[in-house]
Formats: structure tokens, C-alpha cells, sequence
């Protein structure tokens, strides 16, 4: 068979390259991608290899690029992609690459030092300005306080003298007098601390001392609570919120900030606040107690941060030209620079020779693609300018190949699925072909429904047909990218879900009436008037059936409906996992022909097959002799009512118990003559098969190896050659072949072995037909749970009516499709997706397929690149 359905033929070679074509060659195998090298130096660390200092400086310009990425990302600049992939440099253009990789760095590291800097500065000016403005608003309104606070006092004092004239008069002057020398020594105080006067300098000894600065928003009430209790409340705080966000020059990001100033009194306090500041990461900035000093510092502030601005913005278009430049040429460069390193790093997996003037390497290859490779390396040596050809030779060896299975962009998901189980064995049979068209089948069987299907095609249909567009976006978005990589799988489910739901006739829990239904009212108007119940006969033929799928009167009788459509559900369940199973199994007897393992098809196939036929296949063959025997209309023993039960016939089957009839009508309990005979036939062969897959197997080991034990062995020449026919070619030490996959294994284990397997496949079978159920089982949940939605949603905004019935209708039926989507599409889907894998994975994998291979993981920029890194990674 081709390589769809096995993995390509593979060979182990053997490359000689010269020193100064290698590096060259390597780069047309890269691009190519068929190439898997081996690592000659396993036991060399990875700094102590020959080209470790060139994937060094590798690294070192990736670390330059991603800094230049990271400035212009941070900037906004769209990076140009023009999905060109440019070729491999040349060794002697890695110093180049280097030189303007450095002279960018930097460039840009200095032009940002310089921007930080302003930026503080800037900062710090900007904060000054808001501390000068906020502590004279602090400063005005405390003036105004005191200045208030006196005039209330005298004219309380006004009112209340006032109000006894001759009494009080004179003793009213008094007290005026005194209250007017006590505001005077008070407001002489005052005036010490607001304003600069001869006087304050002489009474130093009364004036407060106050502080001025900025904190984060965050931390002020901490440290409104530190300074009252380090301080012991002899402080007096005042704070102001700066409502306009600023950029912190560090990081960029936009912080809150609040401007306070603290009033205190003598220098141990002046001490501690300071230190409390310094804590809590405050900035304290020197704040002039005059106010025409404040003035004057303000008008300076303003000066400095106009021309801060137009430095800054001279600075940023700077900086901005050169990330613009950068960002041009940013996607090739690390396109370049991978390529590099995966080059040099796939060099070092070879080994020099003596003369240190050859490189050699082992690699695996496609058998079919040996020309391919061949002119890849001659166009390598040609561009390197070397005259000494490469030599590619096939090695012979008795390791497991690499398991590679071609792919295109619809296989590759298919693929995929079946990789996550296992890798398949070299030249084992591939179920991927197969899984294209069984995956999609039994998911829609789950899923069927046209309504919910052709929304989920259509999602499909818009990825396929977008796909380039929404390719080249390269989104990080995980979720998205396992919905766009399985996207023709998506389509495929879609598309047989709309068949199934065809089927089914079922259509968003409704049914269409597309062909006329098959069934008539035989009653006329009067009867149904004059008679309070009718009951249809059943034996009552219309002479007519529905063409394609179910008739639509089903839904009118939703009773009926479920019963009906769970037996018919349950039986194609057991019919479609009895075939798959068996599909499985003959799957199976092209991997022993294959490999030649003629012990398996007669101690594992035919006992298998006749195991499966015997018991479960007969079972499913029932199934239709029922469907086509009884009928309602026949008369008896085929009536529907003598149609004896499937499974309580294959239960006395297996257990060789005796079959009742279920009434004197029906004349016997079976459905043609002789199947009593029949059944005990069938199910003692099935039993004979399971001691003969357990003990046939060893036997016939044990047999041969005795037959080996007899017969001469011949000396080897150590060339993997025998003495007397040198010119043979060598053969394994063990023929698998004869000893069934065994190889030298104990006696004891391979019994034990075989017995697994045997007792895997005797309960599997049983226990993988019941998983089958699992199809009817979500069918039956899936129909119901949109009919609830049907019944339970959108059905009561249809029934609405008068002026709001529009609006309600469309507000009902916006949250109908969200649950509709949401659950039956998104979430059902889902469910369905994981049965339908476990049934591909488990009940129909495990019949032939040993998943015991590894990948080809062939040198190739395209997947270096795709990964974001080197072949390292």
C-alpha cells in the first residue's frame, strides 16, 4: 500500500560533507525538510562542541532582536510581514548581521537612557508644580480660617455685651481690650509662618517648620497613620489628591499620586518625618515660605517643562525613526538568524574525521525521496564553491526507523488525532484514511441534528475559506488555533451532522415536512365528533412510507416519538460499533501479512473473527430479521406483538437457556427454524476460540525454538556475514517473524502475555459493544435537551402577542441562539468530540493498532520557524 496507508519506507544513511560545503549543504536540507539527523556526540555537553561559539553569538542576536521587538511592540509600530522566506546567510554575513544588530542596540539603549531621564526630570518638575500650587491653596486657606475664626469672636463678644449697656459697659471695654491684644500676639504668630518678615526671623523659637512632597495615592492613609502615631499626633498633615495620572519614566505606566505637606515643631519631629517619608518612598521637594517666592520658583517650573517637552518630543521622533526602520526588516532578521543557529546547531550533532577536513553524519531518509536529497546536497556544494562532491550511502542496521506519514493541510488534523494516541509503529497500518470518514459519521450519529450541524459547517466552511487570511495572523490565541487547526474536521462534522439530522428528521428539536407524510386520518368529521376516544390500528396499512428518514407525524406524538426512536437509535448504535469493531480486526490481518507474522492470522485472527462473528455479528443479523419479518400488519407468528426481544434472546443464547414463547399466537420463540441449533453452535465455537488464542500462540514458540535448539549454528565473521556464505547479508539474531514478535523472551512471559491479550479481547469485545450505546445514549440527550430549549424558550416568546409580542420575540429568541450555540453547538459538540475519540481511540484502535512508534522529526526550517525558536527547542 502507498503512504497513506502505512508510513513511508525509511533508511538509515550515512553523509560525508567537506568542511567548507557542510554548512551550505545543511541549509538546502533544511529547507527541504526530509532529513532526521542523529547525534553522533552524545556524550559531549552541548558548550565543549566545535560550533558552540557560533550558536553563541546566535543567541546573542536573538537577545538583540527580541529587545528591538519588545521597544516595538511597546511603541504601537506594526512590524511589516511580507511572508517572504529569505535563504540561510552565509557564515561571513553573521558579522554584518552582528555589526547592525549592535549599532541599533545601541542606539536605542542610549536614546531611552537619555528619554528616561528627562522623563524624571520632567517628572520631578511636574510634581514641584503641583506642590507649589497645592500648598498656597493650603496656605490661602489658612489664612482665610484665622482671619474668619477673629471675626466671629468679636462679634459674638459684640452681641453679647451689647445686650447690657449701663451694667456692663465698662467691663466690656476691658475684655475687648485683652482679647484684642491676644488676637494681635496670635495673628503675629501667624503671620511668622506665612510670611517672611523681620519679625519671624526674631521669633524662631514660635515658628512651625513644615514639609512638602508627593506620594503614591495608595500609601497615604499608612502613612497618614505612621506620622500620627511615630509623632504622637504633634503633627499636622494636609493632602491633595493630583487628579491628573503620571508616567512613571521607569516602567511607562501611569500612577496615582497626592501632594501633602506636614506642619511641626522643632527639629527632632523634622527628623522623624523625614525618615517616615523616606520609608513610604515619598518625595519631599523644597517648598519657599513666602509666597512671591512661590511665585517665582513656579513661573521657573513652567519655564524648565516647556522646553523638557520639546526635548522629550524631539527625543521620541528620534527614537521613533529608528524602531520604524527596525521594524521593516525585524521579521526577516530572525528568520535569518534561526536559520543560522539551527544550521549550526545541527552541525554540531556531527562528527570530524581524522583529518579534520570531513564531516560526517547519520540521518534517516524517505526511500522515495533519496534523488530529491541528493540534488539538494549537490545544489549545497555548487553555492558553497567546493569541488569535492557529498557522499550520501544506506546503511543497513536493526533499529526501529522513524514512523513518517505525508500529510497535507486536510490530513494533517486527521493525523494528528491519531498521533495523540500513539505514534504508529514503523509500517504499521495508518487508521487515519479511514478515521476521515468513521470520525465525522459516528459524531454526527451523536450529534445529528440539520439546524445545529449546518451552523457548525458553516463555521467550518468560513475557516476553510478564509484560511490564508486567518493563516498569515499567526494568533497566539491557543483556544483559536486547535478550533483553526481542526477546521476541515469541523466542516466534515458539520456536514454529515446535517445528513444524520436529515435522517433523523429533526431540525432544531422540529421535523420537516418535505415528501408528505405517510400516514392519513381515516375518520371522518362525525365520527370524530361523536366519539370521546379513538385508537388507531396499528395493523392498518397506508399503503405509503416516508421516503427518507422519519416520517414528520412522529412529532405530534412525542410519546410515541421517544419509544420508537430509542429502539431505533439503540440498534444502529450496536450495528455501527459491531462493524467498526470487525473493520478493526480485518485491519489488523494487513499488518500480519505485512509483516509476515503468519502465526498471528491463525492463533490471533481467525480465532478473533470467529469470536466477534459468532457472537455479536449474529446478534446484529437478528436485528434485521426482526425489522423484516414482523410487521403489525402480518398475521401470526409474525405479527409485531410475537417479535421475540433481542437481548433477552442473546442472554438465553450465551447462558444456553430455553426460550419462552410469549403467547399460544405466536408458536415458538424463535425467529426461523434451527436457530436453537444455530445458537448453541455459534456460541460453543466462540468459547473454543478463547483457548485458542491463549494457549496456540506459546505452543507453537515452544515448538520452534526447540527445533532451533537442534539445528548447527554457524560462526559469524563479525561483518554481520556467516563463515560459509560470505556473501549474504546478515540477518537478525532472532527471526521475529517465527517467534510471532517475541524475539529471546522467557516462556513464562510470553504466556503471561498472551493471556492479557486474550482476556483484553474477550471482555473488550463485550464491554466495547456496550460502549457503542454511548452513540444512542448522547443522540437521545442532544434531542432532548433542544427540545427543552425549544419548548421551555423560544416557544413562549412565540406565544406572545399584542404591541410587545415583536420585542419580546426578538429578545427571546437573541437568548435562545446564545443557548443554542452556547450549550447544543459548543458544549454537546464538545461531548460528542471526546466519545467519538475514545470510540476511534479504545474500541476500534485497540483491534490492530500498537502505537508504539516514533516520529520523524526531520531537520526543517519551515516547523523551526512555525515554533518560534531553534531545533534546539
Amino acid at each position: 500500500m502507498g503512504s497513506l496507508f502505512r508510513s513511508e519506507e525509511m533508511t538509515l544513511c550515512q553523509l560525508f560533507l567537506q568542511s567548507e560545503a557542510a554548512y551550505a549543504c545543511v541549509s538546502e536540507l533544511g529547507e527541504l525538510g526530509l532529513v532526521q539527523f542523529r547525534d553522533l556526540n552524545p556524550d559531549i555537553n552541548a558548550f565543549q562542541r566545535k560550533f558552540v561559539n557560533e550558536v553563541r553569538r546566535c543567541d546573542e542576536m536573538e537577545r538583540k532582536l527580541r529587545y528591538l521587538e519588545k521597544e516595538i511592540k511597546k511603541d504601537g509600530i506594526p512590524m511589516l510581514d511580507t511572508g517572504e522566506n529569505p535563504e540561510a546567510p552565509q557564515p561571513r554575513e553573521m558579522i554584518d548581521l552582528e555589526a547592525t544588530f549592535e549599532k541599533l542596540e545601541n542606539e536605542l539603549r542610549e536614546v531611552n537612557q537619555n528619554a528616561e531621564a528627562l522623563k524624571r526630570n520632567y517628572l520631578e518638575l511636574t510634581e514641584l508644580k503641583h506642590i507649589l500650587r497645592k500648598t498656597q491653596v493650603f496656605f490661602d486657606e489658612t489664612a482665610s480660617e484665622y482671619h474668619e475664626i477673629l471675626a466671629n469672636r468679636h462679634s459674638q463678644l459684640t452681641t453679647t455685651f451689647s445686650s447690657r449697656p449701663f451694667k456692663y459697659e465698662n467691663l466690656r471695654v476691658k475684655f475687648l481690650n485683652r482679647c484684642q491684644m491676644a488676637d494681635s500676639h496670635r495673628e503675629e504668630e501667624q503671620l511668622n509662618l506665612l510670611e517672611d518678615g523681620p519679625r519671624g526671623q526674631q521669633q524662631q523659637n514660635l515658628k512651625l517648620g513644615f514639609v512638602a512632597g508627593v506620594i503614591l495615592r495608595e500609601r497615604l492613609p499608612a502613612f497618614e497613620r505612621m506620622l500620627w502615631r511615630a509623632c504622637r499626633g504633634n503633627v499636622f498633615l494636609r493632602q491633595a489628591m493630583i487628579e491628573a495620572p503620571l508616567e512613571d519614566p521607569s516602567n511607562g505606566d501611569n500612577v496615582y499620586k497626592s501632594v501633602f505637606i506636614i506642619f511641626f515643631q522643632g527639629d527632632q519631629l523634622k527628623t522623624r518625618v523625614k525618615k517616615i517619608c523616606e520609608g513610604f518612598r515619598a518625595t519631599l521637594y523644597p517648598c519657599p515660605e513666602a509666597p512671591s517666592d512661590r511665585r517665582e520658583m513656579a513661573m521657573g517650573v513652567m519655564t524648565r517643562i516647556e522646553d523638557l517637552n520639546t526635548v522629550l518630543g524631539q527625543t521620541q521622533d528620534h527614537r521613533h525613526r529608528v524602531l520604524v526602520a527596525a521594524a521593516k526588516n525585524l521579521k526577516n532578521w530572525f528568520i535569518k538568524v534561526r536559520k543560522i543557529k539551527a544550521i549550526y546547531h545541527t552541525l554540531n550533532l556531527f562528527n570530524l574525521d581524522v583529518t579534520q577536513k570531513c564531516l560526517i553524519a547519520e540521518c534517516w531518509v524517505p526511500i522515495l525521496d533519496m534523488e530529491t536529497i541528493q540534488m539538494a546536497l549537490r545544489r549545497g556544494t555548487e553555492r558553497s564553491g567546493s569541488s569535492v562532491p557529498p557522499i550520501l550511502n544506506r546503511m543497513e542496521t536493526y533499529e526501529d526507523p522513524p514512523t513518517y506519514n505525508r500529510t497535507n493541510k486536510f490530513t494533517n488534523a486527521f493525523q494528528m488525532l491519531i498521533n495523540a494516541y500513539g505514534v504508529a509503529s514503523y509500517r504499521e497500518m495508518n487508521p487515519a484514511p479511514y478515521t476521515i470518514i468513521t470520525f465525522p459519521f459516528l459524531f454526527a450519529v451523536m450529534f445529528g441534528d440539520l439546524g445545529h450541524g449546518a451552523i457548525m459547517a458553516l463555521f467550518g466552511l468560513w475557516m476553510v475559506l478564509k484560511e490564508k487570511p486567518l493563516a498569515a495572523k499567526k494568533s497566539d490565541n491557543e483556544i483559536w488555533n486547535i478550533f483553526f487547526g481542526g477546521r476541515y474536521i469541523i466542516l466534515l462534522m458539520g456536514l454529515f451532522s446535517m445528513y444524520t439530522g436529515f435522517i433523523y428528521n429533526d431540525i432544531f428539536s422540529k421535523s420537516l415536512n418535505v415528501f408528505g407524510s405517510g400516514w392519513k386520518i381515516n375518520y371522518d368529521a362525525s365520527t370524530i365528533m361523536d366519539s370521546k376516544a379513538l385508537q388507531l390500528d396499528p395493523a392498518h396499512d397506508f399503503g405509503r412510507t416516508y421516503p427518507i428518514g422519519m416520517d414528520p407525524v412522529w412529532q405530534v406524538a412525542p410519546m410515541n416519538k421517544i419509544i420508537f426512536q430509542n429502539a431505533y437509535k439503540m440498534k444502529i448504535s450496536i450495528i455501527f460499533g459491531v462493524i467498526h469493531m470487525i473493520f478493526g480486526v480485518v485491519v489488523g490481518l494487513f499488518n500480519h501479512r505485512y509483516f509476515k507474522n503468519t502465526m498471528n492470522i491463525y492463533t490471533e485472527f481467525i480465532p478473533q473473527m470467529i469470536f466477534l462473528i459468532f457472537l455479536f455479528f449474529y446478534m446484529t443479523t437478528l436485528m434485521f430479521i426482526k425489522w423484516t419479518k414482523y410487521s403489525a400488519s402480518n398475521p401470526d407468528p409474525h405479527s409485531a406483538h410475537c417479535a421475540p426481544s433481542i437481548l433477552i434472546t442473546f442472554i438465553n443464547m450465551v447462558l444456553f437457556k430455553k426460550s419462552t414463547v410469549l403467547t399460544e399466537a405466536c408458536e415458538t420463540p424463535f425467529m426461523f427454524a434451527g436457530q436453537e441449533f444455530l445458537q448453541k453452535v455459534l456460541v460453543l465455537s466462540a468459547f473454543i476460540c478463547i483457548p485458542w488464542m491463549l494457549f496456540a500462540k506459546p505452543f507453537i514458540i515452544m515448538q520452534e525454538r526447540k527445533k532451533q535448539q537442534h539445528q548447527p549454528i554457524l560462526p559469524f565473521n563479525g561483518e554481520g556475514q556467516d563463515v560459509e556464505n560470505s556473501g549474504a547479508q546478515s540477518v537478525p539474531p532472532a527471526d521475529q517473524s517465527q517467534t510471532g514478535g517475541h524475539g529471546n523472551e522467557e516462556m513464562s512471559e510470553i504466556f503471561i502475555h498472551q493471556g492479557i491479550h486474550t482476556i483484553e479481547y474477550v471482555l473488550g469485545s463485550v464491554s466495547h459493544t456496550a460502549s457503542y450505546l454511548r452513540l444512542w445514549a448522547l443522540s437521545l440527550a442532544h434531542a432532548q435537551l433542544a427540545e427543552v430549549l425549544w419548548n421551555m424558550v423560544l416557544q413562549n416568546g412565540l406565544k406572545t402577542g399584542g404591541a410587545i409580542g415583536g420585542v419580546a420575540v426578538w429578545a427571546i429568541f437573541a437568548f435562545w441562539a446564545v443557548l443554542t450555540v452556547g450549550i447544543l453547538v459548543l458544549m454537546e459538540g464538545l461531548s460528542a468530540f471526546l466519545h467519538t475519540l475514545r470510540l476511534h481511540w479504545v474500541e476500534f484502535q485497540s483491534k490492530f493498532y500498537s502505537g508504539l512508534g516514533y516520529a520523524f522529526q526531520p531537520f526543517a526550517f519551515e516547523s523551526i520557524l512555525e515554533g518560534g525558536g531553534s531545533s534546539e527547542d
